[in-house]
Order: structure tokens, then C-alpha cells, then sequence
């Protein structure tokens, strides 16, 4: 059911304006995938998909922003319209914006909930009809090991996380003639990261990422996970019981607000 090459395959990347989407339309290409990349941004697309690979295939820009449904649709019709089959989606837009609970500004809060998860629910009542009309095919969403529990700072996006990691679950089971797979990265250098006031652990960058990421698609694998020495660890602190684990968290609370006041936040 799942790809076993991506040469020659349509690959459609939401979300691919920067970061680890970017990186992997550039890789994609250069392994003879034709590449269709989407995002809010019409220009950043279009100089993105001018300095693809294109030995192999033409590839194709499409700009719309995921919270919009009938633009979601008009695009998803028009791309199969233009090609025989959509072998992947890849859903990698998301927004972030770490604050504590009660420097949350409310409406960035439901802007992140709207874009993270309003965007896979877009993409799974849209795309799902169009894969079965088609046979099959794949549909990745983007999770984060910030979804595997609840981490300071994390709120809202840490929770929209662990919803997509509940929704990929429950679509895993009910649509078995579609290859769902739940994409969970670590700390990656992207726009998004470079907000953090922290230091990352195991930190990689987009290429690395993007090369994790293309693997993972041509394996039989629900989860897409990376890097591995990190998100096993994160694996494992999923594992303990509460009372451990809210005691390692609270250390960690302190750290970030002894760095606040080093630096006069």
C-alpha cells in the first residue's frame, strides 16, 4: 500500500514556504519525485519550485492558506486535475508561539489551534474522497514530541499536537486503505525554533530532517520520528508515572524562569 521509491511519484508538501518543508521539496526533487508545494506565500513558492531538481519532472506551486476550506478544495481539485495520481500529502504547516499560560495572548492561542488543527481536518475531509477515488495513497501529519506530554511553555501548540496524534490514530484505523503516518520531529532549526529562549537539545538541521522525513515515507512505519536519540527519550518520558515525570517538568519550569530574570524578561 505504502510508496517503496519516490522516483517518478507526485508528492504534494503543504506547508513548504521554509523549514523542514522546504527542505524536503528540495530533496524530494533531487530524487526524481515530481514535487507540488503549498503554503500561504505565492512568491517564496514560486522562487522555491524555479531552483528545484527539474531533470525529472515539472513541478507545480499552489498558494492557500490551510483554515480556509473552500480554498483547500478548489486547490486540492485543481492539482488532480493536473496530474494522474497524488502519491503523497504532506501536511507540515503549522504556526507556534511559546509563552507561559498567563502571557498567552488569546487570539494568537486560537490562531495556532485553527492553523494546526483545523488544517488536518481540512486535509483529511478533502483529501480522503480523492484518495479513494484514485485507489489509495499516503497522507502525513505533522505531530511534534511536544505532543507526547505536556511541557512548560508548550501550551496551546504542545495540545494541538496531541491531538493530531490522537486524530492520525483513530484515521489509521478507520481508513485502512489509506496509508496514514503521523510525523513527529524533535528540535529542528526552522523559523519556528528560533523562538525558543532555550537551549535544544539534539538540535538538527532542515536537511537532516528532510532526509529522516523522505526515509520514513518509503518505510512501513506509522510514525516518522526525529532525531531517533532524542524522540526515544521522549518516548520513554511518556512512560512514567505522573508524579516523576511532574517532578522533572517543574525543574525545568524553574530553569526557564531563572534564565527570565537573568536576561531582564
Amino acid at each position: 500500500m505504502g510508496m517503496t521509491t519516490l522516483r517518478s511519484k507526485t508528492i504534494w508538501i503543504i506547508g513548504a514556504s521554509s523549514g523542514i518543508g522546504e527542505a524536503l521539496a528540495k530533496h524530494l526533487a533531487a530524487k526524481g519525485a515530481r514535487v507540488i508545494i503549498s503554503a500561504r506565500r505565492e512568491d517564496k513558492l514560486q522562487s522555491i519550485c524555479n531552483n528545484l531538481d527539474n531533470r525529472q519532472n515539472d513541478h507545480l506551486f499552489e498558494a492557500f492558506d490551510v483554515t480556509d476550506l473552500e480554498a483547500f478544495k478548489q486547490t486540492a481539485n485543481k492539482i488532480q486535475s493536473e496530474v494522474n495520481r497524488i502519491d503523497s500529502t504532506i501536511l507540515l504547516a503549522g504556526t507556534y508561539d511559546p509563552k507561559l499560560i498567563q502571557d498567552m495572548d488569546i487570539e494568537t492561542a486560537h490562531k495556532i489551534i485553527d492553523v494546526n488543527i483545523k488544517g488536518a481536518l481540512n486535509l483529511s475531509h478533502i483529501m480522503i474522497p480523492l484518495l479513494k477515488k484514485q485507489n489509495g495513497g499516503q497522507l502525513a501529519f505533522t505531530g511534534s514530541v511536544a505532543g507526547y506530554k505536556g511541557l512548560p511553555k508548550g501550551q496551546p501548540y504542545s495540545a494541538t499536537k496531541a491531538a493530531i496524534m490522537n486524530f492520525t490514530e483513530s484515521l489509521y484505523v478507520e481508513e485502512p486503505g489509506i496509508d496514514v503516518r503521523l510525523i513527529s520531529p524533535g528540535f529542528v532549526e526552522t523559523p519556528m525554533t528560533d523562538m525558543n529562549d532555550f537551549e535544544m537539545p539534539m538540535v538538527i538541521k532542515p536537511d537532516e530532517a528532510a532526509k529522516a522525513l523522505a526515509e520514513g515515507l518509503l518505510s512501513n512505519s506509522y510514525e516518522i520520528h526525529f532525531p531517533k536519540k532524542f524522540t526515544f527519550i521522549m518516548k520513554f518520558l511518556r512512560l512514567l508515572p505522573h508524579w516523576l515525570y511532574f517532578k522533572i517538568t517543574k525543574k525545568m519550569m524553574k530553569e526557564i524562569e531563572n534564565r527570565a530574570v537573568q536576561s531582564g524578561k
